[in-house]
């Protein structure tokens, strides 16, 4: 890196009084209203990670997440955790019928819930994991991380589907 590139762990992540994020990149002028972001959140989602201004340009980049101090990582952390709103499927109580659209009734990592799946190609696997994203008929994406653990009744559900 040359004098006028920034180390990727040269910067300071905070929220103003408004709640807004506030970046500062070493040390120069503040930036409000910036937003984290990952470049690759299913495939790779402790890697590539870029603090975006108000205006959509880049202010920092980090390789790997594990680069960053305490404060920094918590930080980066919780701004990430504002903008990734995808709750964990843990489990499949019920489904309305084996046609689309149906209702699932679901126990996730945020509470029990129901979710309309319009189409069965809602459901996305992803290339070589026993991962899947169930998009909901309001847009909200539930991640099921490996369908094999579930327990027996939801893997059924599933399979109807699948």
């Amino acid at each position: 890196m040359n004098a006028t590139t920034p180390s990727p762990t040269d910067f300071d992540l905070q929220r103003d009084a408004q709640g807004r994020w506030v970046c500062r990149v070493a040390g120069g002028p503040e930036h409000v209203g910036v937003q984290v972001v990952r470049s690759f959140p299913l495939s790779a989602p402790d890697e590539a990670m870029s603090i975006v201004g108000p205006d959509g340009h880049e202010l920092v980049f980090v390789a790997r997440l594990d680069a960053l101090g305490g404060a920094q990582r918590a930080a980066v952390d919780e701004a990430l955790s504002e903008r990734e709103f995808s709750p964990v499927i843990l489990r499949i109580r019920e489904v309305s019928t084996f046609a689309t659209p149906s209702t699932w009734r679901v126990d996730t990592d945020r509470g029990a819930t129901e979710l309309v799946l319009k189409v069965e190609e809602d459901i996305r696997r992803l290339p070589g994991q026993p991962r899947l994203l169930i998009t909901s008929a309001h847009g909200v994406v539930f991640d099921i991380p490996d369908r094999n653990r579930l327990d027996r009744a939801s893997r059924r559900f599933l399979e109807r589907f699948l």
